[in-house]
């Protein structure tokens, strides 16, 4: 399979990090560690260290960078991050409003040392971006330097590309993937069933982030077709 599995660490310790690259190594393309839980992880350079020996990329999630321009410590990061061998970064606004403007210029800075992932979408579930805003900003984000775009949904698939309860909002994600190449954007799914719907619209190379540790054998079986949700899909009878 081509697309990327993007896995939310919130917190492993080295035992179970061995664990899950032990059983589920090579369906991992990247690890994102959630929030600013990299600050608070007691040893975190023997956990980075496993990820390392296995050839999976780690980047801090858009929270540190939100705070970073806040404080206005940005330097601080990009040397923390340097420090700790991490060469991946997101920079996102969905809690500090980082001004338009000011966003497309983090992620320029962070660029010219580190691959940026942008994140796009509102962390709020009522809160409504029309899919030609989304676009938009898709666009900015990559002129301002960014590798992937990723699109919203929060650790609980309950927001963004998400309604509050869940259901996928197919005509914005549809929206978006007509104007926007998909192998560019790495849509958050935390959950099985936007995981299928997905992988059904879209093919099993679609990028999906925000995947539990304990999920990602149960998504490597839909990408495959190995598994009730998405088996008529890619097992058609002839």
């Amino acid at each position: 399979m081509s697309g990327l599995t993007h896995v939310l660490d919130q917190g492993l310790g080295p035992a179970e990090v061995t664990s899950l690259l032990a059983v589920a190594g090579p369906h991992i393309d990247l690890v994102r560690l959630g929030w600013g839980s990299a600050l608070v992880t007691a040893n975190l350079a023997d956990k980075l260290a496993l990820y390392r020996e296995q050839d999976v990329p780690v980047m801090v999630g858009g929270t540190l960078s939100e705070l970073a321009w806040l404080h206005g410590r940005v330097d601080e990061l990009r040397r923390w991050l340097q420090e700790h061998a991490i060469d991946r970064v997101e920079v996102s606004s969905g809690v500090v409003p980082i001004p338009t403007d000011e966003k497309h210029a983090l992620i320029a800075l962070l660029a010219q040392d580190f691959t940026v992932y942008a994140e796009v979408g509102e962390k709020d579930s009522d809160a409504i971006l029309a899919p030609y805003r989304w676009v938009q900003l898709i666009r900015e984000a990559f002129e301002a330097g960014a590798e992937l775009v990723v699109c919203e949904g929060r650790a609980t698939g309950t927001a963004g590309l998400y309604r509050a309860d869940g259901e996928a909002r197919t005509g914005l994600i549809d929206e978006i993937v007509h104007e926007i190449d998909q192998a560019r954007l790495v849509f958050e799914a935390p959950r099985k069933d936007q995981q299928s719907w997905l992988i059904n619209r879209f093919g099993s190379d679609v990028n999906l982030g925000n995947v539990p540790p304990a999920e990602v054998i149960s998504l490597e079986t839909l990408r495959l077709g190995l598994r009730a949700d998405t088996l008529a899909t890619f097992h058609a009878r002839a």
